[in-house]
C-alpha cells in the first residue's frame, strides 16, 4: 500500500471531482510491449503519476521513446504514444520516458514557451543540418535513433555498455544513410505503435468453441499456441514465439497476462505476431546499413 495513503482521503478526493468530468480520468496506459490498457489515472488511485512528464502525453499528439537506463536482460528500447508504467519494457528495470515534444503547463505556462517545441538538444539540428544539407524534422531523428537501438551490431557492440547507462547514439555523417535509418526506424516505430501493420495470411485464429484463455502452450513443430483444448493461432514460427523486448516474450506475455479472460482481441494478437515478425526482417537489413553508420560517426 502506497505509504501515507488511505481510502478515506482518495474518496475525499474523488468526491471533489465533477461527476461529469470522471471519464476524462480514464486514460489508455501502456502495460508491456503491444498491451495497451485503461487507467484511472488520478492523484487519489495512482501510486505515483509524474505528471511533469507523463502531461506531455496527455497534452497533445505526441510519441515517447522509452529506454531503461541499465539492462539485466535483452535491450528494451520502445516507443509509446500515451502514458505507460515503470516496468513496461524491462521487467528489473525502472523505464524512462522521452517524449518527442514538450508541451506547456498550462498551470504556469512559460511566458517564453506558447507551443510545444522538440525535446532535443538545442545543438542536434543545427549541426545535423550543417552534415547534411537539410534540416531533419524531430519525427526523422526520433525514428533514427530508434533505428540505431534495434540494430542487433549496435546492441553485441555496445552491449556491457547498455547494461550499466543510458544508451549513447553515434549520429552518421551521411545523409542518404541518415534517411535510410529513418526510414527503416519509422517503420518499426509504426509496426510497434501498430499503425501499419502488414498483412501476414500465415497467421490466423482456428477452432471451434470457447474463447477462454484456459493456458498458454506452444508447439514449435506446428507453429501453434493453444489458448484451450480448442482453440489455438498458427502461423507462430519459434523465432517469432521466442522474440524479446526488454525481459519479456512478447507473444507469450501476452497471453498468460490474460489468462481466465475471454480472447476478444484476436485480431490484435495476430497483428502483434506479425509486427515482431517484420520487426525481426528489419533487423536483419539494419545488420547491413547500420555498419556503414559506425565507419562515418558525425564527430
Amino acid at each position: 500500500v502506497k505509504k501515507g495513503w488511505s481510502i478515506r482521503k482518495a474518496r475525499q478526493q474523488l468526491q471533489s471531482v465533477d461527476d461529469g468530468n470522471l471519464s476524462d480520468y480514464i486514460q489508455p496506459v501502456l502495460y508491456r510491449p503491444f498491451d495497451v490498457r485503461f487507467i484511472f489515472y488520478h492523484d487519489a488511485v495512482v501510486w505515483s503519476t509524474v505528471k511533469r512528464i507523463m502531461r506531455h502525453m496527455l497534452a497533445g499528439e505526441n510519441v515517447a521513446l522509452i529506454a531503461p537506463k541499465q539492462h539485466k536482460n535483452e535491450f528494451g528500447g520502445y516507443v509509446t504514444s500515451c502514458i505507460g508504467g515503470h516496468k513496461t519494457v524491462a521487467a528489473f528495470d525502472i523505464n524512462y520516458y522521452f517524449p518527442l515534444y514538450l508541451y506547456p503547463s498550462s498551470q504556469s505556462p512559460d511566458m517564453f514557451q506558447r507551443e510545444k517545441r522538440p525535446n532535443l538538444a538545442e545543438w542536434l539540428l543545427p549541426k545535423l543540418s550543417a552534415a547534411y544539407g537539410f534540416t531533419p524534422s524531430p519525427e526523422e531523428v526520433l525514428a533514427y535513433i530508434y533505428a540505431v537501438f534495434y540494430s542487433p551490431a549496435y546492441r553485441q557492440k555496445y552491449a556491457q555498455e547498455l547494461r550499466t547507462d543510458f544508451p549513447r547514439v553515434p549520429f552518421t555523417a551521411d545523409g542518404n544513410l541518415f534517411k535510410q535509418m529513418a526510414a527503416l526506424g519509422q517503420e518499426l516505430i509504426d509496426l510497434h505503435l501498430l499503425r501499419k501493420v502488414p498483412h501476414a495470411p500465415g497467421v490466423k485464429y482456428q477452432g471451434q468453441g470457447s474463447d477462454q484463455i484456459e493456458f498458454v502452450r506452444y508447439d514449435p513443430a506446428a507453429g501453434r499456441v493453444a489458448i484451450n483444448k480448442d482453440k489455438y493461432f498458427e502461423g507462430i514460427t519459434p523465432e517469432m514465439w521466442e522474440y524479446q523486448i526488454g525481459g519479456y516474450r512478447v507473444l507469450e506475455k501476452y497471453l498468460k497476462d490474460r489468462k481466465g479472460r475471454r480472447m476478444d482481441d484476436a485480431v490484435r494478437y495476430i497483428h502483434i505476431a506479425t509486427a515482431i515478425a517484420r520487426t525481426m526482417e528489419i533487423q536483419s537489413h539494419l545488420e547491413q546499413v547500420y555498419s556503414q553508420v559506425e565507419t562515418n560517426v558525425l564527430q
